[in-house]
């Protein structure tokens, strides 16, 4: 019987190195791209992927992981971008300053919304949420003396590293793919920990999570600021990589889009929202030669998509069949240790502070 169990360890440990020596090839040959594809168009498709991806992450913390049916994360992100512009034109504030500056204010817009939010579900939260996105537009609109409304804020700098200058379509690839692979470890590490599994169970049931101490309103709070916080850090980036930004870059479509890839590729998951955000940016792409059928093929693609794999490509399944192997590589079973103890004192790690 031990012997099973130890074998069965050593290959689930088999399986996880060679799944992390696969990843480590893969992000590497992401750092060789820029020089074998020369293609600028080719290159801003693969930003706009990374993008994506890491918008898709930022939502999944709030829909994935504490079920809270968000349409205003564009707001975040647009957020972010108003922010770093104007400190960058009107403060001539360098960029790795103002990501900063964005990052917290759009934090603490995040938890502003979520606190009356909060006492909202389902369809009543996503109207709030995307009313509020809405009222964001026609500030960026009218405000013309700060944002130039419709016009909007052209020329913005480029970011500076010394006295390096990142001007190119190569550099901002680099730049936007360190910001993805931090996001993604960022992610990770919170979605295996006390602290995320917290999460998971409030997504599960509120009430059960809430008859074993853990908050669920703590937990969803923490969700919007820190997904705020990560799509703030995008609308930074995105800004100073299109030197020109305009409330028709932050549109409500650009939220459904973002909610599109999430469920597309998968809830609760890292891979399923890489791999929506991925699809649902090179689709269009692709489609383009086919411009009177473009949106009928998108269309019919998430339609077919949705019928046929409903919990998205790397759904609900794979991701309580990684669960299920990284509590066996724990020694865990059936949610016990072998001294049944453990398991109740991470769940007591995971709510402590609170």
């Amino acid at each position: 019987m031990v012997g099973d169990r130890e074998a069965k360890m050593k290959s689930i440990k088999l399986t996880t190195g060679t799944k992390t020596i696969l990843l480590g090839i893969f992000t590497a040959a992401l750092f060789i791209v820029p020089f074998i594809i020369k293609d600028t168009y080719i290159l801003h498709v693969i930003i706009s992927c990374f993008i994506y991806s890491c918008l898709a992450l930022s939502l999944n913390l709030i829909i994935g992981l504490t079920g809270q049916f968000s349409l205003g994360h564009v707001t975040f992100y647009g957020m972010g971008a108003y922010i770093t512009a104007l400190l960058m034109m009107k403060a001539s504030m360098s960029f790795w300053l103002t990501i900063l500056i964005s990052a917290a204010g759009v934090g603490i817009f995040g938890y502003l919304l979520a606190l009356p939010a909060l006492n909202l579900r389902g369809d009543y939260l996503a109207v709030v949420t995307l009313g509020f996105g809405e009222v964001f537009r026609l500030f960026l609109v009218n405000a013309i003396d700060i944002t130039r409304g419709p016009m909007g804020i052209p020329g913005i700098p480029s970011p500076k590293i010394g006295s390096f200058v990142i001007n190119t379509k190569q550099e901002y690839y680099f730049l936007a793919l360190i910001i993805l692979i931090a996001v993604v470890i960022f992610v990770r590490r919170l979605i295996i920990s006390g602290f995320g599994l917290s999460m998971l169970c409030v997504k599960e049931d509120d009430v059960a999570a809430s008859a074993i101490g853990i908050y669920p309103r703590k937990y969803k709070l923490w969700a919007f600021v820190i997904g705020a916080v990560i799509a703030g850090i995008m609308g930074s980036f995105y800004a100073v990589y299109m030197s020109f930004i305009s409330p028709s870059s932050f549109q409500y479509g650009e939220s459904i889009t973002m909610v599109s890839m999430v469920i597309l590729g998968g809830m609760g998951s890292i891979a399923g929202p890489i791999l929506g955000a991925c699809i649902l940016t090179v689709l269009p792409e692709a489609l383009r030669s086919f411009s009177e059928y473009r949106m009928i093929i998108y269309g019919a693609a998430l339609v077919i998509m949705m019928i046929f794999k409903p919990n998205g490509i790397w759904g609900l399944d794979k991701r309580v069949r990684n669960i299920y192997m990284l509590q066996a590589g724990r020694g865990v079973k059936n949610g016990k240790s072998a001294s049944g103890i453990q398991c109740d004192n991470s769940l007591r790690r995971a709510d402590s502070g609170r």
